[in-house]
């Protein structure tokens, strides 16, 4: 079976954040690496070159496919920050409606900036994402 080509690096997020040009980006990102941090419990730790997660969870799927992922984690792409909030967004429908502007994908959640969005809405997907991917993985410290 091949290995995962995202797996941790040793760059500080330091590095990463001042790697972002747009001030503002930057800005956002180092308040929602905080975010992170405090909701999950763990330090932030590069994962391949691009990104920022917290925690860690080991998955195995039915096809014998297995591997460690981040429990939740960001990354600032060219048009957006992706979150990568890994249980998805089902069950999510109400506070989707409430957080903003945004756009999703299967498990990852799309701003601008934060000023798009409600913190406290983020915060709740946040929160419920780590808790059920918890509860579905048993991650690990």
């Amino acid at each position: 079976m091949s290995e995962a080509k995202t797996r941790p690096a040793d760059t500080p997020l330091r590095s990463y954040l001042d790697g972002l040009a747009d001030p503002q980006r930057r800005s956002d990102c180092a308040q929602i690496a905080a975010l992170m941090q405090r909701l999950s419990g763990s330090p932030p730790v590069l994962w391949g070159s691009s990104i920022v997660g917290f925690g860690n969870y080991h998955y195995r799927y039915e096809s014998g496919r297995e591997g460690d992922f981040c429990l939740v984690g960001f990354s600032a792409r060219k048009d957006s920050i992706s979150l990568y909030l890994l249980a998805g967004f089902e069950g999510a429908a109400g506070l989707l409606q409430q957080l903003g502007k945004h756009k999703t994908g299967k498990s990852c959640l799309y701003i601008k900036r934060l000023a798009d969005v409600q913190p406290a809405v983020l915060e709740q997907l946040i929160q419920s994402s780590i808790d059920e991917t918890r509860r579905r993985w048993h991650d690990t410290p």
